[in-house]
């Protein structure tokens, strides 16, 4: 890819080796995965079909030049800058907020570069990456091999807590929950929920209904308009909002459908460390200023 940017699909097969060698790939720069049927060959072959060709008309359209300038910046970017005391202390006073990310075509990487720089102080994250079961676990396990948070695959039950990023369980939903002064993730099966099991809607507006204006919102690249309903309703309890822009978006489906529903303000996730700064600032320092302030925009 960093030679000849090309448009990659992979037909992974759901093994523990095929996970790892897709997260590789995914990481290399492949834009998205379809996964190859395990049992009853004959009816999985024409969904896998159907879904890539789906795939492959989806990368066709894919922006390359945002893959191309973020791999420059991956190259050029200095060491992880360490949390400033002021952070530090604005940080430790933020147990009761939560950060809540949404991402699908081209997530995985995104995802991967915002967790890296995120301190081990950070308030709770979960996330929604769009991902069958059998390949988030080790999703979550190479982010944990490069973050300062813990990182999980969620089972349902665990706290959101400060220091812990939990991701959602292919072909699970993953909503939070308020017990008593903490928030707790409950994973279960269920339907598509705009078009996606686990979905970002469901975990959006489950934050929305259970933290309300102490919670952050972020929709990443991604095909579709998963997260936009639930960005809107994040918004309107009084929680912040940030979208990626369409110039650093792989495929800019998810974060075009949150600004047009009235849900989304502008990031650049292209630019690391403004998107470090603002999540610091919504974590921290920026939490008691209006909701309806627009202070993604020069982040």
């Amino acid at each position: 890819m960093a030679q000849y940017p090309l448009p990659v699909i992979m037909v992974s097969a759901l093994t523990e080796r095929g996970g790892q060698i897709t997260m590789e790939a995914l990481e290399a720069g492949a834009i998205d995965f379809v996964n190859k049927p395990k049992s009853d060959i004959a009816r999985g072959l024409g969904a896998m079909m159907k879904e890539l060709r789906a795939k492959v008309k989806m990368a066709a359209a894919a922006n390359l030049d945002a893959w191309k300038r973020l791999a420059q910046q991956k190259k050029q970017l200095p060491a992880q800058r360490p949390v400033s005391g002021q952070e530090e202390r604005a940080l430790a006073n933020s147990t009761d907020k939560v950060i809540a990310i949404g991402a699908s075509t081209g997530g995985t990487e995104a995802i991967r570069r915002i967790v890296k720089m995120l301190p081990p102080t950070m308030p709770g994250v979960v996330i929604v990456q769009h991902m069958p079961a059998g390949f988030t676990k080790s999703f979550a396990s190479s982010l944990n091999d490069v973050a300062l948070m813990e990182v999980m695959e969620a089972q349902g039950g665990e706290r959101v807590m400060p220091g812990r990023l939990l991701l959602a369980p292919g072909g699970k939903h993953m909503r939070v929950r308020r017990s008593g002064g903490m928030y707790l993730v409950e994973c279960y099966e269920g339907p598509n929920v705009s078009g996606h099991c686990p979905s970002v809607d469901v975990l959006f507006k489950s934050v929305s209904q259970q933290v309300g204006r102490n919670a952050l919102g972020v929709i990443l690249t991604g095909m579709g308009s998963d997260g936009a309903d639930g960005m809107a309703e994040m918004r309107r309890a009084g929680g912040r909002t940030l979208a990626q822009n369409e110039a650093s978006s792989v495929v800019f489906g998810m974060p075009r459908a949150a600004y047009e529903n009235g849900g989304g303000h502008s990031a650049d996730e292209g630019h690391t460390f403004r998107l470090r700064r603002a999540l610091l600032g919504f974590a921290g320092f920026l939490f008691r200023f209006s909701a309806n302030a627009n202070i993604a925009n020069n982040a």
